[in-house]
């Protein structure tokens, strides 16, 4: 039987001496795995279009394990992206992540729509780190692990100022502070910010400007909350780590 659908490529693995695996994520099927025979080869009419985060339509032929690619057509290469490495590594992050917390054959076209939009801004310029963090919580509200951002984790208090507890999954109301020793105190607006960030399309997003401080306390917070309860090691956190360091 085959089926097209649109994808994007979230990884790429050798089978053999010529083929792929190639992992892609849907709006249709979700995450599915399908064999690209002949990938490899340099002159292969595969090779352009199984590269990683390749967003495509691609004809496949389904059975009873992994289908096979039998071709594809570039919607978006993402050039922008792929010719520049801070760009390349932060996708590489967010393929990585939704490889790993996206279930096979999970049905998911929204979290697609997000994917997509992201690594969109990314290649137009806008604020990885941002657009990063906003995928992160999204992704992490869909593996069932998000922290609470809308009221007191503890009391249900809508009102802030609210400091961030990684133990106790969400925010603290200063009724409830107490509650973890350490928890991080949120400055100015940026409780409110953050609470905007799962649910807002990111489609919708227009420059959002945070201090470079607050970003990386941000960026801290949720490296934090993974570490908790995410439950995969991310191998290409690293890198982003190392280009942090030197900045």
């Amino acid at each position: 039987m085959f089926e097209k659908t649109e994808g994007i490529i979230l990884r790429t693995q050798d089978y053999g001496e010529t083929h792929k695996i190639v992992t892609i994520l849907t709006p249709s099927h979700g995450k599915i795995g399908v064999v690209a025979r002949g990938a490899k080869k340099p002159k292969s009419r595969m090779a352009a279009i199984t590269q990683p985060f390749i967003h495509g339509q691609f004809l496949i032929q389904t059975g009873r394990s992994l289908g096979t690619l039998q071709q594809g057509e570039v919607l978006s290469s993402f050039r922008a992206i792929r010719e520049d490495i801070v760009k390349t590594a932060y996708a590489t992050y967010l393929a990585e992540l939704t490889d790993k917390l996206v279930e096979t054959n999970n049905y998911d076209p929204f979290l697609f729509q997000q994917l997509d939009q992201t690594l969109t801004w990314i290649a137009e310029g806008k604020d990885a780190e941002i657009l990063t963090i906003i995928y992160e919580l999204k992704i992490y509200q869909r593996a069932g692990f998000a922290p609470e951002l809308q009221q007191c984790v503890s009391c249900g208090n809508p009102e802030g100022p609210y400091a961030f507890s990684t133990a106790e999954g969400g925010y603290l109301c200063p009724r409830c502070r107490h509650i973890d020793e350490y928890a991080v105190s949120l400055p100015g607006n940026l409780s409110r910010i953050l609470s905007m960030f799962i649910p807002i399309d990111i489609e919708r997003i227009g420059n959002i400007s945070i201090k470079p401080e607050n970003k990386q306390l941000l960026k801290k917070l949720m490296e934090e909350y993974y570490e908790q309860y995410g439950g995969y090691h991310i191998k290409s956190k690293k890198f982003l780590d190392q280009l942090d360091l030197l900045k």
